[in-house]
């Protein structure tokens, strides 16, 4: 198994697995904020190639097999949450361009956004974020994941930070595993109007670095 950072060559070759591995990680979550499958993929995709965005390359490493993507980790430092989330503003301006999506999209996904905000407390910049990690249907149960993390908080710890931390729905059996790999729940957080729309309760879970 290989970790390795995005190259460019690698941009394009793995682009059409990454919707599928960031869904999989709140299928319930994803649906409430989007409500179109489609237009999910289309904004993960757009994101994946713009640089400084939510679901950039530019904060992935990627678990490969001769050649074949097992899993991603997309992170961050604390503080570059909020502006990686402005920056889909350009992904949201191409889809709107091309037609993909229209206004009333656009408007519906930004008021269940602001409802589903209240599921994650705030990332302080002394720490590293883990927005999604997901391991391919086929390779799951061969320790990807645990490599994944395991890596992300060894270069956490060496650029510095303090804390690692992350979000995960409640009802995702993933939580287990972060428990085993050291995270503990920091936070359990409700929003009535995704809570209502079949979104559980939310963990905040982390650990200190240092």
């Amino acid at each position: 198994m290989q970790l390795v950072q995005v190259s460019p060559g690698l941009l394009k070759t793995h682009a059409g697995d990454i919707p599928e591995l960031v869904w999989a990680t709140g299928p319930s979550s994803y649906q409430y904020h989007f409500a179109d499958r489609n237009l999910f993929d289309a904004v993960v995709l757009g994101s994946w190639q713009t640089d400084g965005s939510l679901f950039a390359a530019d904060a992935t490493t990627l678990a490969l097999e001769d050649g074949e993507l097992m899993g991603i980790e997309i992170g961050m430092p604390g503080d570059e949450y909020k502006a990686r989330q402005n920056g889909l503003g350009p992904v949201w301006q191409q889809l709107l361009t091309n037609g993909q999506a229209d206004s009333d999209d656009l408007a519906g996904i930004l008021e269940r956004s602001e409802y589903a905000s209240w599921l994650n407390p705030v990332v302080h910049a002394d720490t590293y974020y883990i927005h999604a990690l997901s391991v391919k249907s086929g390779f799951r149960g061969k320790r990807v994941g645990y490599h994944l993390i395991q890596n992300a908080i060894t270069s956490a710890r060496e650029q510095g930070f303090a804390k690692l931390q992350l979000d995960v729905l409640s009802d995702n059996p993933a939580v287990d595993f972060y428990k085993a790999v050291g995270l503990e729940l920091l936070a359990e957080t409700r929003a009535p109007k995704p809570l209502a729309s079949g979104v559980p309760p939310e963990y905040r879970m982390g650990m200190k670095l240092s």
